[in-house]
């Protein structure tokens, strides 16, 4: 009987492990009913009123259509982000994602990393500013905690690039810990597979930039493989009133320009678009384009 016992309790274990990591939608590869029979088991645990990482479930769950935290599903959640984490948001393509974000009622919370820049982003509607470094992850969590998804438009200049690495890999190996479900990077033509697109006197100006942010890509592409992504590489970037004529290609060899405005409209757009998922593009805006033929990229369809 003992051994009959060991047998059933074995194959139990199996079978839950089985079923826990099973292919799915859902974040990071856990099926959504097995997260739930873990935060049920929990429950039994330690009261019902505690679920996964200690989080009242009630109190998220209540007048909220999306459900908690290591429970939700990217059905549940496709255009319903209703708080967004923007890492970048003080200045450039950042700035304008969370006037954009604000428009449209949506609440955000910017990593920013001066007083100014707070001031200014939380005279925003719906817009709450943290100061922090992105450099370090303890201000990555705090800024993104209890956020729906991320965008990073984060960036860095002549003297440091290391933000467009390692503030990058904050928020990507830190993401799914907290319950983002939906991240948006921003890097830029040159990076990874898009090298070929830039002249090479272009590429060596800006080769320390691009190499980090090929790092940041990598590890988003090769090691966090069932996130749910979008990584947006815009072209040359202008402060020029926007065109509203930018698109998004797949075409690796697309270059040009295109106004920071219009990028941060696209980056809104794939955020709120299930057909943007895990897809790598361009930015660019071929209106723009001085040659004689503008260049026929093909546009993806959001």
């Amino acid at each position: 009987a003992k051994k009959m016992w060991t047998r059933v309790v074995v194959l139990a274990c199996l079978s839950a492990a089985t079923e826990a990591f099973a292919p799915s939608s859902s974040f990071m590869g856990l099926r959504t009913h097995a997260a739930s029979a873990m935060a049920s088991h929990k429950s039994v645990l330690v009261g019902p009123s505690v679920g996964l990482s200690g989080i009242r479930m009630q109190d998220l769950d209540a007048g909220n259509a999306l459900t908690a935290v290591g429970r939700r599903n990217l059905e549940d959640l496709e255009g319903k982000w209703s708080k967004i984490g923007v890492l970048g948001g003080s200045k450039g393509v950042g700035k304008e994602i969370c006037k954009q974000l604000s428009g449209m009622g949506v609440e955000v919370v910017a990593l920013v990393r001066s007083e100014d820049a707070k001031k200014e982003l939380d005279a925003m509607a719906g817009v709450t500013a943290i100061i922090g470094d992105a450099l370090e992850a303890t201000d990555v969590c705090s800024a993104l905690n209890g956020c729906d998804a991320a965008i990073s438009t984060l960036g860095g200049d002549q003297d440091s690039q290391k933000v467009d690495y390692v503030g990058n890999m904050n928020m990507i190996e830190n993401a799914g810990i907290i319950g983002v479900t939906r991240m948006i990077l921003v890097t830029s033509v040159g990076s990874g597979d898009s090298k070929d697109a830039l002249p090479e006197a272009a590429y060596g100006a800006m080769e320390k930039f691009l190499t980090q942010k090929t790092k940041a890509e990598n590890l988003l592409l090769k090691y966090y493989t069932n996130t749910d992504y979008t990584i947006i590489r815009p072209g040359g970037l202008s402060d020029d009133a926007p065109t509203g004529k930018g698109i998004l290609t797949e075409d690796k060899k697309a270059a040009g320009s295109i106004s920071r405005q219009d990028v941060a409209d696209l980056c809104v757009q794939a955020l709120y678009s299930k057909s943007a998922s895990q897809k790598v593009f361009t930015a660019v805006d071929p209106s723009r384009s001085k040659a004689d033929t503008p260049p026929s990229y093909v546009a993806f369809k959001l």
